[in-house]
C-alpha cells in the first residue's frame, strides 16, 4: 500500500499539535508498517512554512520515511476539472486548487491519502481511498 500523506498530518506531527498529535502519529506509524509513505512538491510546500531552514524541514521529511513522487500530468488535468465543479458549485475560495491537486495525485495513483480534510475529498474524489479520523469521515 502506498499512501500519500497530506500536510496537515504532517504538520500534526512536526507542531506536536495538542488535539491532533496522537491521531496523526499513530496514523504515520500504522501506514508506514502497510508500505510506502508519500509526499509531493506540493504537500513539501505546505509544510515548509513550518521551519525556517531546508536543513530542518529535511529532517522533519526524511528521505529514508517519506518517498518524494513527482506530480503527474494527469492528476493536473483531473485536479482543474475537480476544482472547476467545485467554484461552480458556488464553492467560495476556502480552498485552493493546490488541495484538489493533492486528491488527484493520490487517485490517478491508486494511493490511498492519509487526511484530516476527508469531506471534500471524498466529495470531488468519491473513489478515492482515505484514512481520517472518524468525527471527520
Amino acid at each position: 500500500m502506498e499512501t500519500l500523506v497530506d500536510s496537515n498530518v504532517i504538520l500534526d506531527v512536526c507542531t506536536k499539535d495538542p488535539t491532533w498529535l496522537d491521531w496523526s502519529s499513530a496514523s504515520i506509524a500504522e501506514c508506514a508498517e502497510q508500505g510506502a509513505l508519500v509526499v509531493n512538491p506540493i504537500i513539501y510546500a505546505e509544510v515548509s512554512v513550518g521551519f525556517q531552514k531546508i536543513e530542518e524541514l529535511e529532517d522533519a521529511l526524511r528521505a529514508d520515511l517519506f518517498r518524494r513522487d513527482p506530480l503527474p500530468w494527469e492528476a493536473a488535468f483531473l485536479a482543474g476539472k475537480a476544482f472547476f465543479r467545485y467554484r461552480k458549485n458556488a464553492g467560495v475560495r476556502l480552498t485552493p486548487l493546490p488541495d484538489f491537486y493533492i486528491g488527484a495525485h493520490a487517485a490517478v495513483r491508486g494511493m490511498t491519502l492519509l487526511t484530516r480534510d476527508a469531506s471534500r475529498y471524498k466529495t470531488y474524489f468519491p473513489k478515492l481511498a482515505l484514512i481520517a479520523p472518524p468525527q471527520v469521515r
